[in-house]
C-alpha cells in the first residue's frame, strides 16, 4: 500500500531534519520525502495540517507482563497501549515467569507480537539462568532466537565474580550489558529516598550510595573487560555525574533515565501515594535537576517509560507493602514533550531521546525516517491537550504517578511497516 502523509512538520533527529514536508511511503518503506517518486499514487492519503510526522518511538524499559503475569497485564493490552503512545519498538526485560533465560520462551514471545502486528518487541535476555545470578545463560543461542542485550533487570547480581564472567562473555561477542545499579545490602527493605521524606513518613530508605556503589563496581569491570555497558534508569546526581566521567574516559559506557523521574521527586509521594512507590525510587530535587543537567549535556542517551503495569489490588495496600511500578508506554511522548517545554530542548535534540538514540542503544535500525527506512512513524498533535485519566488508558494497568495531571501533545496516528496501527 502507498500512503502520502502530506502538509506536516517532519522532524527526524538522526538526519538533522525540522520541516514542511510530505512523506511517502510504499511497500512498507519511507520512498520520499518532499517530493513524489516517480509514478507514485496514493492508496491512502493522511493529511497531517498542524500535526508533527517523525519517527515511531522506541522505549527501551517496558514491562509487557508475559510470560507469567498475565493477570497484570496482557501483550494485546500493552501492544496497544504502545501504539497509542506513538511507540513502534520497544524492550522488555527479562524478569518474566519464567524469566527469559530459555531461546524458546524468547521466539515464543517474539511470534505472539509478530501475529499481533502492532509493535516491534525486542527483547532482553536473561544474564543469569533464573536470575539468580549463578550460572550464566547461553547468550549466544539467546541472540540467535532475537535477544538485543543481557540484564538482570531489578534481581541484584552479588557475585561480582560472576558479573565478570558474564562481562567478558559479553565483550567477546560484541554483546551488550544492561545493568541497573542497586547495592541489594545498601537497599535492603527501602522503599523510598533516603531524605526528609522518608524520614518524616517512617519509610525504610534506599540512600543514593546504593547506586553508587553499586555502579562503582560496574564501571570497574567494564574499565577490566571492554565490554559495553549500558546502565538502566540512573536516578541521582552521583551517578550521573560518574557516568559523565566514564564517558570522558573514554568507557563505552550508556544509561537511560525513567521519564517519572525526569519530572517527580520525593516530595511527590505526598501521604503515602502507593502511585509513587517505583523502582528505582524518586529521589531528591537536588537530584532531578542534575538528572536534567545529564539529558541537557548528552550524559544520558535515552529516556524510557520503564512502563511496569501493577494489578488494583497490589497498588491498594500501604505504601511499603504496595508493589512499585507504573504504567507509562501511552504518557511517555507527552512527558518529553513537557520536559522540552520547560528546559527550553528544541523538539530536534529531545524526541532524539526516544527515537534514533535508544534504537542504537538497542543496535536496531529504527527511529528514523531516512530514504528506504521501515516505515514506522508517529504522528501527533503538539497542541492538544488532554487529562491523564487511568480509566481512558489502554494499558491492563491504571496506575500512575501522573493521575490528573494535564498533558500536551496525543498521538493522532501511528504506523508500523508503512500499516497504520492506531487512529485517533
Amino acid at each position: 500500500m502507498n500512503i502520502l502523509i502530506k502538509n506536516g512538520r517532519v522532524i527526524d533527529p538522526k538526519n538533522k531534519l525540522d520541516a514542511q514536508q510530505d512523506v511517502f511511503i510504499s511497500e512498507r518503506r519511507i520512498a520520499a520525502l518532499g517530493k513524489a517518486p516517480d509514478g507514485f499514487v496514493a492508496d491512502q492519503v493522511i493529511d497531517a495540517k498542524d500535526l508533527i510526522v517523525m519517527p515511531g518511538l522506541t522505549d527501551v524499559a517496558a514491562r509487557l507482563r508475559e510470560p507469567g503475569y498475565e493477570y497484570r497485564a496482557t501483550l494485546e493490552s500493552e501492544m496497544s497501549a504502545a501504539v497509542a503512545g506513538g511507540v513502534t519498538s520497544l524492550s522488555c526485560p527479562p524478569d518474566t515467569d519464567p524469566p527469559l533465560d530459555e531461546p524458546g520462551l524468547v521466539e515464543m514471545l517474539k511470534h505472539r507480537a509478530r501475529n499481533l502486528n502492532q509493535c516491534r518487541v525486542f527483547p532482553q535476555g536473561a544474564l543469569t539462568y533464573g536470575l539468580k545470578g549463578a550460572e550464566l545463560t547461553e547468550m549466544v543461542e539467546l541472540t540467535e532466537a532475537g535477544c538485543k542485550a543481557f540484564s538482570q533487570a531489578d534481581v541484584p547480581l552479588t557475585d561480582t565474580r560472576v558479573l565478570m564472567r558474564a562481562m567478558q562473555y559479553a565483550a567477546t561477542f560484541g554483546y551488550r550489558v544492561w545493568l541497573r545499579p542497586q547495592d541489594s545490602f545498601l537497599a535492603k527493605n527501602g522503599v523510598a529516598h533516603d531524605g526528609e521524606v522518608a524520614t518524616r513518613l517512617g519509610l525504610p530508605p534506599i540512600p543514593v550510595v546504593a547506586e553508587t556503589v553499586a555502579l562503582s563496581t560496574a564501571l570497574q569491570l567494564a574499565r577490566e573487560t571492554g565490554v559495553t555497558l549500558h546502565i538502566c534508569r540512573v536516578s541521582s546526581g552521583a551517578g550521573v555525574e560518574m557516568i559523565r566521567a566514564a564517558k570522558r574516559e573514554g568507557l563505552k559506557v550508556t544509561c537511560d533515565i525513567s521519564m517519572n523521574h525526569v519530572h517527580l521527586t520525593e516530595m511527590d509521594i505526598g501521604y503515602f501515594d502507593s502511585n509513587c512507590h517505583l523502582v528505582p525510587p524518586l529521589r531528591s530535587l537536588r537530584d532531578r535537576d542534575a538528572l536534567r543537567a545529564g539529558l541537557r549535556d548528552g550524559t544520558i542517551d535515552a529516556i524510557c517509560s520503564n512502563h511496569s503495569p501493577v494489578d488494583e489490588d497490589a497498588k491498594q495496600m500501604p505504601f511499603a507493602e504496595a508493589e512499585d511500578g507504573a504504567t507509562g508506554l501511552e504518557l511517555l511522548l507527552p512527558l518529553v514533550l513537557k520536559w522540552a517545554e520547560q528546559d527550553k530542548i528544541p523538539l530536534l535534540d529531545a524526541l532524539a531521546r526516544i527515537t534514533i538514540n535508544p534504537a542504537q542503544l538497542l543496535g536496531v535500525k529504527m527511529g528514523h525516517l531516512s530514504i528506504g527506512a521501515h516505515a514506522d512513524l508517529c504522528v501527533f498533535d503538539p497542541k492538544a491537550a488532554w487529562k491523564v485519566e487511568p480509566t481512558a488508558l489502554k494499558s491492563q494497568g491504571k496506575n500512575t504517578p501522573f493521575n490528573g495531571y494535564e498533558m500536551q501533545g496525543r498521538v493522532r496516528y501511528t504506523l508500523l511497516d508503512g500499516q497504520l496501527v492506531f487512529q485517533q
